[in-house]
C-alpha cells in the first residue's frame, strides 16, 4: 500500500507547491475511518481510496481532489458525517465528498425509469462540479481493476453498467485512455471467450513480430529528425476491445486487420504536424479513405490530432496521429487538463477549475445536456435512451452554406443538421440540398458534406422524423414540437366543446372564468384543461359545475345531442381520405375551421361494426385518447352512450362530386348451402359496382350459411340496390343490413 509521503511525492512532481498538510491530514483520517473494514480481496479497504487518489494524480488534479479521492468513501461507509468532513476539511471538500457519497447508491442496471432517474442525479452532480466525475471515473477504474475478487453476479453487474454508462462517458469528456481501459476491462467478463479468442491472437502476432514496433519507431523517427523535425514516437497495439468492435462492425476476420499497431507521433508545433504528415506522406504510400484531420476540426470533446494509415516499413500497414504536446495532454486527459498545473502555479479553488472546463466542448456538451434534463416533455427514459445514443455515437463533421463546421453523430441526416443549427431550423426544415443538389432528409451524411437547409414557416415536424433522427437533441425537440401540435389540435377543439356546451347551458363562458376553475379540474392552466376536454378526458359537464357551481344538469333536454362543435375532419375511410362537415347550428350554414385528421393526430375512425354510408344521418363520438368514430344514427352502439352527452358530435356529410370515394357497410345474408352460392353472390356485388373487404361463413343449419360481407360502396342508395339484387336471387333467404 502506498505510503503517506509516497502521495505526496506524486503529487509535488507537478505542483511543486503541493499542500503537504492537507493531504497528510486527508491520508490519516481515511485510514483511521477505515481502519477495521477488508476489501473482497483481503487487503485494507483504505487500499481503495488510496489508489483511486493515485489514479487521479496521473491526472494531475489539484489538492482539493486529491484529498477527495481519500475521503470518498468515509460518510459512505464510516461513521464520519458531512458535518465532521466540513469542520476537519473545509465545506468544498465537504460538498464533493457528499455529492460522490450519494452517487454511491446509483445502480444502473435496474428499471429504465431508476436507471434514467440515476443518470439524471450523476449528471446534475457532475454540472454541479466537474471533479466529482473525475473521483467518480478513478473510483469505477479501480473497481474494475479488481473486479476478479467481486461475486460473479456482481461482477457482470458492475462490467455492464461501466460499458454502458461509465466508459463512454469518459469518452465524451476526452479521456479516452481512461475509456479504453474501462472498456477492456468489461469486455472480459462480459464476453470472456471473445476477449481470451482475440488476446490469444495478439499473442501470437506478438511474438511473431518482436521487433516490428521498435524498428518501425526507429524509421520514424530517424527520417523526421533527418528532415529538420524533433519527434517523439511511441508505439502500441490495439486494445483486445477496439479490435473486437472493429471486427463486429465490419464484418472482418482477425486476419484482415491492417491497424493493430498504431504510432503517436509527438512533435512541438501545429507547424510540424503538417510537416510531418507531409514527409511521411511521401516517403511511405497513404491508404486512401483513412486520413482524418482533427486539427482543423476537433472532436467535440476538444480531441485533437491528425490521423493517417501508410504503408510503412516492411510493408506493413500502420495508423499514425500526429499531434503536438499540448494536444497528447488533451487526448489523454481530456476535461481534466483544464485542471492542469501550469509553470508551477497552482489553480486555487474548485470554482476555477469549474470556469475551465467550461471553456472545453465536452463541458458545452455536458451543459447540452443538462438543459434538456429540464424539459418538462422529455420523459426520464426517453432522456436516457437519447443520452446514450450520443455517448456511444462517433462523430461527421459538415458544413453549413457559410463554412461553419456541425459536429454530428455518425448516421445522422440532414434532420439531425437542421436541429443542430437551431431548434427552430429543425422545426421549419422541409428539405435540404447536400453539397449543391437536393436530397431526402432521410439521407445519411458524411464527413465533409455541405448542408443548405430549406425551410418553410409552415412546416410542422412529422412525429415520424423521430424514427429517422439520431441525435437526442433532434429527437427531443421533434417530440416537443409534436407534442405541441397535438396539444393544440385538441385545446381548440376543447374550447368549442365549451363554448356550444355553455351556450346550450345559457351561461357564459370565458378564459378569464374558466382559469378561476382550473385547480378544480386539477389542471394548472387554461390551455391544458382545454386540451383535456378535447381529448375527452374531462367531460364539459365537469367543466360547467366547476365555473358555476350552482348549474344544474337537465339530461332531458334533447338539445344535448345538438352540434357541439364546428369543422371539417379529414377521414381515412377508404383509398382516400373524406371529408365531415360539423354545423355550427343552422343547416345552411357553411362555416368551417380547419380540423386535420390522420395528418395531424386527431383521427377519425368508421363505426368497427357496420361503418357508414353517404345517405345516412350520422353522429360523431368523441373517445379519449382515440379521436371521433362515426356512426349512423341507427346504430344499436350509440345507446353506450346516452349517459355522455358531452362527447356527441353532430356531423354531415360533404362530399365532392368530383371526388367520389367508397365507404365501409356490411350486410348479413341467409344462404343455401350448395355449390356455386357464393359465387352467385359475389357476381351480384360486382355487377352492381361494390367491392367485397372481408367475408365471414357462419353455419346455421346443414342446409344454411349465415355470410357476413363487408362492402365498400358509393353511397347508400348503392347499397339499397345491392341488397335488393341479392334478394332475388334464389339461393339467398334473407339479405339485411348491419349496424353495429
Amino acid at each position: 500500500m502506498m505510503r503517506q509521503y509516497e502521495l505526496v511525492e506524486r503529487v509535488r512532481r507537478y505542483n511543486p507547491n503541493v499542500d503537504e498538510a492537507l493531504l497528510d491530514k486527508a491520508y490519516v483520517y481515511g485510514m483511521m475511518k477505515h481502519a477495521p473494514q477488508k476489501r473482497a480481496s483481503g487487503d485494507p479497504y483504505f487500499s481503495h481510496p488510496l489508489e483511486v487518489a493515485a489514479i487521479l494524480t496521473d491526472l494531475r488534479l489539484d489538492d482539493a481532489t486529491i484529498a477527495v479521492a481519500l475521503l470518498h468513501d468515509t460518510i459512505e461507509d464510516t461513521d464520519a458525517t458531512r458535518a465532521e468532513i466540513d469542520r476537519q476539511f473545509g465545506p468544498e471538500i465537504g460538498t464533493l465528498v457528499d455529492a460522490l457519497t450519494k452517487l454511491k447508491k446509483l445502480d444502473f442496471v435496474s428499471k429504465k425509469t431508476e436507471q434514467a432517474e440515476n443518470f439524471r442525479r450523476l449528471l446534475l452532480a457532475v454540472a454541479a462540479d466537474v471533479r466529482v466525475l473525475l473521483v467518480k471515473l478513478a473510483d469505477r477504474l479501480h473497481n474494475m481493476r479488481t473486479l476478479q475478487f467481486m461475486r460473479d453476479d456482481k461482477r457482470l453487474r458492475i462490467a455492464e453498467e461501466t460499458m454502458e454508462i461509465y466508459a463512454p462517458l469518459a469518452g465524451r469528456m476526452g479521456m479516452q485512455s481512461m475509456r479504453e481501459e474501462l472498456e477492456d476491462l468489461s469486455f472480459r467478463y462480459l464476453q470472456p471467450d471473445a476477449y481470451q479468442s482475440i488476446v490469444g491472437r495478439l499473442d501470437a502476432l506478438r511474438e511473431a513480430n518482436k521487433n516490428l514496433i521498435p524498428a518501425i519507431e526507429i524509421a520514424l523517427t530517424e527520417k523526421l529528425s533527418s528532415n529538420g523535425i524533433s519527434a517523439r514516437v511511441k508505439g502500441r497495439e490495439k486494445k483486445p476491445y477496439s479490435i473486437f468492435v472493429k471486427v463486429q462492425r465490419k464484418s472482418l476476420s482477425f486476419e484482415q486487420l491492417s491497424d493493430i499497431y498504431g504510432f503517436r507521433i509527438v512533435v512541438e508545433t501545429v507547424e510540424n504536424c503538417y510537416r510531418a504528415l507531409g514527409i511521411v506522406h511521401t516517403t511511405w504510400s497513404m491508404v486512401p479513405g483513412r486520413f482524418k484531420d482533427y486539427v482543423s476540426t476537433p472532436k467535440q470533446n476538444d480531441y485533437r490530432s491528425i490521423h493517417t494509415t501508410v504503408v510503412g516499413p516492411g510493408r506493413q500497414r500502420v495508423e499514425l496521429q500526429i499531434r503536438t504536446e499540448e494536444m497528447h495532454r488533451f487526448a489523454e486527459f481530456g476535461i481534466a487538463a483544464h485542471a492542469l498545473y501550469k509553470d508551477g502555479d497552482r489553480i486555487a479553488g474548485g470554482r476555477n477549475i469549474v470556469k475551465l472546463s467550461e471553456a472545453s466542448g465536452a463541458y458545452a456538451w455536458l451543459r447540452e445536456t443538462i438543459q434538456r434534463l429540464n424539459d418538462p416533455n422529455l420523459n426520464p427514459e426517453e432522456f436516457l435512451e437519447n443520452t446514450k445514443l450520443e455517448l456511444f455515437q462517433d462523430q461527421v463533421f459538415c458544413f453549413t452554406p457559410k463554412g461553419k463546421i456541425i459536429a454530428l453523430p455518425r448516421g445522422a441526416t440532414p434532420i439531425d443538421f437542421a436541429y443542430a443549427v437551431h431548434t427552430d431550423v429543425g422545426n421549419t426544415c422541409v428539405g435540404a440540398k447536400i453539397n449543391g443538389r437536393i436530397k431526402p432528409v432521410a439521407t445519411e451524411l458524411a464527413n465533409g458534406d455541405e448542408v443548405e437547409i430549406i425551410r418553410s414557416k409552415a412546416q410542422v415536424p412529422p412525429a415520424a422524423w423521430e424514427q429517422i433522427a439520431v441525435s437526442g437533441k433532434a429527437r427531443a425537440a421533434i417530440r416537443r414540437a409534436t407534442r405541441e401540435a397535438v396539444r393544440k389540435q385538441f385545446g381548440g377543439l376543447g374550447r368549442q366543446i365549451l363554448e356550444r356546451a355553455f351556450l346550450r347551458a345559457g351561461r357564459a363562458f370565458s378564459d378569464t372564468l374558466l382559469a378561476a376553475a382550473v385547480h378544480r379540474l386539477g389542471h394548472s392552466s387554461v390551455n391544458e384543461a382545454l386540451t383535456a376536454v378535447g381529448r375527452g378526458e374531462v367531460a364539459s359537464e365537469s367543466v360547467l359545475k366547476a365555473v358555476y357551481p350552482d348549474y344544474q344538469e337537465n339530461r332531458g333536454q334533447p338539445s344535448q345531442k345538438s352540434a357541439v362543435t364546428e369543422g371539417w375532419f379529414d377521414l381515412a375511410g377508404g383509398a382516400r381520405a373524406m371529408k365531415f362537415r360539423v354545423p355550427d347550428g343552422g343547416a345552411d350554414d357553411r362555416t368551417s375551421i380547419p380540423i386535420r385528421g390522420l395528418s395531424g393526430d386527431l383521427p377519425v375512425h368508421f363505426a368497427p361494426e357496420g361503418g357508414a354510408v353517404p345517405g345516412d344521418r350520422i353522429v360523431g363520438i368523441l373517445s379519449p385518447g382515440e379521436g371521433i368514430t362515426i356512426y349512423p344514427i341507427q346504430s344499436p352502439a350509440l345507446k353506450r352512450f346516452d349517459e355522455e352527452p358531452s362527447r356527441w358530435l353532430d356531423v354531415r356529410w360533404d362530399i365532392d362530386p368530383a371526388d367520389p370515394a367508397r365507404f365501409p357497410a356490411r350486410i348479413s345474408l341467409n344462404s343455401l348451402n350448395e355449390p356455386g352460392s357464393l359465387a352467385q353472390i359475389a357476381q351480384v356485388i360486382a355487377e352492381n359496382d361494390g367491392n367485397i373487404d372481408n367475408i365471414k361463413m357462419i353455419p346455421k343449419a346443414a342446409d344454411f350459411h349465415e355470410i357476413i360481407i363487408d362492402l365498400e360502396v358509393w353511397d347508400l342508395k348503392h347499397l339499397t340496390r345491392i341488397i335488393q339484387q341479392l334478394r332475388t336471387k334464389p339461393i339467398i333467404a334473407s339479405a339485411v343490413r348491419v349496424n353495429g
